[in-house]
């Protein structure tokens, strides 16, 4: 493979830090490197120093003669007068940008729900970012370099750029970088890894599971002082084995010795023993949400929601933007009233919420981290055990030193954590956590998972992080943006599935129409009815009342099937625990009322598709 660029004993030094010491690494045609390591250790730093934005104090960095590099950075700043077209391709002619699938394909998966004649200053921040990403990816590079790409990407999004860049490298010589926390976007897309720590880089075969296999040989062979870091990786290991991102990613390292270095690993969570404890905090009645409506600006957002949250419980909401998700949740915990239905909360639930924003940190202006946390508690109870307060901060990353930082200067990464710490020492019985990933590196998120597992309450997480969701949740549900709720048993590999299918048809039609261009043929369509889609069959009189019946039948059966569902829910939360054939057969009865709904909803959105075409 041809070297594209490299680092030759790199240093680089700021006033309070040496960022990097010594360091020589390179880049070859085909490599797909991804850079982990804690925030503040230069992986940015890093992107900046090889694309010659930044010039290191010694050493050098090589290019190949006419090697074009393209980086996407945190502070990226497109002209806010310019339109999304204009930023995107430029003067570009529309004949050829229309005809160019690499285009067709950056601006459907990034730009769909946008104007392209829109102004990007009328634009938020996150999208922003999206028309900077798409900028960088329509155009001819060698070279892409990607800072936090994921961010402000929904799981739909995330699934995408993946698909999107290894295609791309499959069929070119160029290099791709990418810092991401994002951990199944690093097994998805990566086959090397590079960790950025204490001045210098490491670099692993593989992709995320990959490197953590040889991260945790390497600690197994380190000093006693790594003793913790290592059983903290061992643990995450053990969830790289046992849990469903094992089976959806297929982690590239060599499973006989995987098996060996957790040969004795014990069961990373518990679920029946935690499932009891929580029912002896919380008794049988959690959250009930029953025919739930609720309706904004004459606009119904949610619509006849019924869902039942236990002791115990560990559920992902996932969904589009837009799609009621932190509306769900406001009215979960009381801040919100519903429309129509009702909401009923257990006597002994203690609700926390970890929101997006970490707000509630603003009224300790002028406090210090460590008197906050002295004042609030001096021990915490995991799984009956106490484990002392020190432990838990240590174990999320603040050191002794960090302790006495005023809490206006902390980071957000920081002030996540520390917020984070506040919930638990309040030991609520209901946890929910709205985006919790935000500004968190992947050693921080492994603590974070690590506490969730002996924390024996009902856990409620939304996140696009899919890895997250499937590490710390066992089960997944979805608004997909009817207002409807749905139970997705086959998590979020079924959610793409179902997403995949409503925006089929006319929808993807209406979406590829809005650049003006036909994403199948590159051509720019004649003007459409808007009831109509070209190519689709009309349906005969007979036909759209057979169909037109067809819907309502599905419509009330899904009517029905909700209820019997929840009458099935409510047998469970009834039934003697102790009788476990009895509970096996409504485990079965669960299963079987699952697999007719995933059945009958995609029968729903095919019908529905098919009206909508006429």
């Amino acid at each position: 493979m041809a070297h594209l660029l490299g680092a030759e004993s790199l240093t680089l030094e700021f006033p309070t830090k040496k960022v990097f010491d010594n360091i020589t690494i390179g880049v070859n045609e085909g490599d797909r490197i991804g850079i982990v390591g804690r925030n503040g250790d230069g992986k940015s730093t890093l992107l900046k120093l090889l694309n010659r934005r930044l010039e290191p104090d010694e050493g050098r960095i090589t290019h190949r003669n006419g090697l074009t590099i393209g980086l996407l950075d945190q502070a990226d700043v497109i002209d806010p007068g310019q339109t999304i077209g204009q930023a995107v391709v430029g003067d570009m002619p529309e004949h050829e940008w229309a005809g160019n699938a690499k285009i067709r394909d950056v601006i459907g998966g990034l730009l769909n729900d946008l104007d392209w004649q829109q102004q990007v200053g009328s634009l938020s921040g996150g999208q922003r970012r999206r028309v900077a990403l798409a900028k960088l990816l329509v155009q001819d590079l060698d070279i892409v370099m990607l800072d936090e790409p994921t961010n402000h990407l929904d799981i739909e999004g995330v699934a995408w750029l993946a698909r999107h860049l290894k295609s791309r490298w499959s069929n070119t010589s160029g290099g791709l970088i990418v810092v991401t926390h994002d951990r199944w976007f690093l097994d998805e897309v990566c086959n090397l890894t590079w960790e950025v720590h204490d001045g210098v880089i490491e670099p692993f075969e593989g992709g995320y599971a990959a490197y953590i296999l040889q991260r945790n040989e390497r600690d197994r062979s380190a000093a006693a002082s790594e003793a913790r870091r290592q059983n903290l990786m061992r643990k995450e290991l053990a969830w790289l084995r046992r849990g469903a991102p094992a089976r959806t990613t297929k982690p590239k390292f060599r499973m006989d010795a995987a098996a060996e270095l957790i040969a004795n690993e014990p069961e990373p969570r518990d679920r029946v023993a935690l499932s009891k404890l929580a029912t002896q905090r919380l008794g049988k009645d959690v959250v009930d949400v029953e025919d739930m409506s609720y309706s904004v600006d004459g606009k119904e957002l949610l619509h006849d929601v019924t869902w039942r949250l236990g002791p115990g419980d560990r559920v992902g909401l996932v969904g589009v933007n837009g799609a009621g998700k932190t509306t769900l949740l406001k009215l979960i915990q009381g801040s919100l009233e519903p429309t129509a239905g009702r909401i009923k909360r257990g006597k002994t639930v203690n609700i926390a919420t970890l929101s997006q924003e970490v707000r509630e940190l603003d009224e300790f202006h002028g406090e210090r981290i460590f008197s906050l946390i002295a004042r609030e508690k001096s021990f915490f109870v995991v799984d009956k055990k106490e484990v002392g307060i020190g432990q838990l901060v240590e174990q999320l990353g603040f050191t002794q030193s960090q302790l006495q930082t005023p809490i206006e200067d902390l980071s957000g990464g920081q002030r996540r954590r520390l917020q984070f710490l506040r919930l638990l020492f309040g030991e609520p019985n209901v946890l929910i956590l709205d985006e919790p990933t935000n500004d968190l590196d992947t050693d921080i998120l492994a603590a974070m998972e690590d506490l969730l597992d002996g924390w024996p309450g009902t856990l409620i997480v939304v996140s696009h992080d899919r890895y997250l969701l499937e590490r710390v949740t066992d089960q997944q549900y979805a608004l997909l943006g009817d207002g409807r709720l749905r139970h997705l048993t086959g998590g979020v590999d079924q959610y793409l599935e179902l997403r995949k299918h409503s925006l089929s048809g006319k929808a993807a039609q209406a979406e590829s129409s809005r650049y003006g261009v036909d994403t199948a043929t590159g051509a720019s369509p004649e003007p459409l009815p808007s009831n109509s889609s070209p190519g689709a069959p009309r349906l005969s009189g007979a036909a759209l009342r057979d169909a037109e019946k067809n819907l309502a039948r599905l419509e009330r059966a899904l009517e029905r099937l909700s209820a019997d569902e929840a009458k099935l829910h409510l047998d469970m939360a009834a039934h003697d625990q102790g009788d476990y054939e009895g509970l096996a057969k409504l485990v079965v009865r669960q299963s079987e009322l699952n697999d007719k709904r995933d059945e009958m909803e995609l029968e729903w959105l095919e019908t529905s598709e098919l009206l909508g075409q006429q």
